[in-house]
């Protein structure tokens, strides 16, 4: 039994999966709420605790779903490709809105805005709105196995919610810092101008990462992401429309500048 991530005593219990090791022996698992948590640690201080729990979860036969791509094709080196995209799926209890419908609105957003403005990019940005990254990444593995990683040439993801930016994520050799300081700058101006290196930039790319593709994401305030994620409050509400065009601008502004570098970034 664990206590539910998150802090905001809103009494909203987080779902999630569970997995064994193979030849383990399964036993109940449950998330209790912040507030129950807190509850039975006090009582526990008291004496012995006996509870009773009913759990219900079922895990269903896989089915057939899609990841859906949209390109803008690069004017100049069309076979090259930024990815920009987040999840189509989330956990039933909500309706997915800050994991992941703004992931996948940011991406939207990009090409839309690209397009707007009429700006010609010189290497494709494609937009990959990924399925069922909660339940196996199945869709962000598939879409890497049939990649060809040499012609991706930087993907983006965005997958914490939508909180004030800060910067951008990259996960990447240190060599391609100097490549990608100019972009920091331009974010600069709307505080946005910091770069937070990591192993991983975000969950469905990490295959692409791990292919040797340099990845990035927004990197943003999530002090009350996990107050909403995995849990029935994960509702529409819940999305900041200024943090969330913020967001979309600095995933914009990546792409855009990726995707008309002059040199390839180390890898």
């Amino acid at each position: 039994m664990v206590r539910s991530a998150g802090g905001s005593q809103n009494r909203v219990a987080h779902t999630g999966g569970m997995r064994y090791a193979e030849g383990v022996m399964k036993i109940p698992a449950a998330s209790v709420t912040y507030e129950d948590a807190e509850l039975i640690a006090h009582l526990a201080k008291t004496g012995k605790v006996r509870m009773k729990l009913t759990l219900t979860p079922k895990t269903y036969p896989d089915t057939t779903s899609y990841n859906v791509l949209a390109d803008l094709k690069g004017s100049e080196k069309p076979d090259e490709i930024v990815v920009v995209g987040g999840h189509l799926d989330s956990w039933d209890l909500g309706t997915g809105a800050l994991d992941d419908a703004v992931g996948v609105a940011m991406a939207m957003q990009t090409l839309f805005s690209i397009k707007e403005l009429k700006l010609r990019p010189k290497r494709t940005i494609r937009l990959v709105a990924f399925m069922n990254e909660e339940n196996g990444f199945v869709g962000a593995n598939t879409y890497a196995a049939e990649a060809d990683a040499a012609k991706h040439f930087a993907a983006i993801e965005g997958d914490l919610g939508a909180g004030h930016p800060i910067g951008f994520i990259f996960a990447g050799k240190n060599e391609a810092i100097p490549y990608l300081n100019p972009l920091a700058n331009i974010l600069n101006s709307q505080g946005a101008g910091q770069i937070d290196q990591k192993p991983s930039a975000s969950s469905d790319i990490s295959t692409l990462t791990a292919k040797g593709v340099p990845s990035f994401g927004p990197w943003f305030d999530t002090r009350t992401y996990f107050d909403y994620h995995h849990t029935e409050a994960d509702t529409l509400d819940k999305v900041n429309p200024k943090y969330l065009a913020e967001n979309s601008a600095v995933m914009t502004v990546l792409a855009y500048g990726l995707a008309n570098l002059e040199q390839n970034l180390p890898r």
